[in-house]
């Protein structure tokens, strides 16, 4: 069986992607983990803090947020990507 390669962050149009961690729960803690400083204040969808412009990709939440999210944002503290994205840090 071929295991499927983890999906790349492009981060605020730099030219070197990171790969989201496989084990990671959410893109926050994938980031964290790459000692990326991203805003936060919980990790449940609800203040918003880590929300991000999702510029290119797809991501899937884990659970439903509970902050308004519009149309090309993201937060970051219950999702992950489902393939490689390009986000800019808010």
């Amino acid at each position: 069986m071929v295991e499927k390669p983890c999906p790349k962050i492009t981060l605020n149009d730099v030219d070197e992607p990171l790969e989201f961690a496989a084990h990671s729960p959410t893109l926050l803690h994938s980031l964290e983990s790459a000692n990326i400083d991203v805003q936060y204040q919980c990790r449940e969808g609800f203040c918003g803090a880590c929300r991000a412009q999702l510029n290119d990709g797809q991501v899937a939440y884990i659970q439903e947020p509970l902050a308004f999210v519009r149309d090309g944002e993201v937060l970051l503290c219950c999702s992950r990507p489902l393939t490689d994205i390009k986000i800019t840090l808010l």
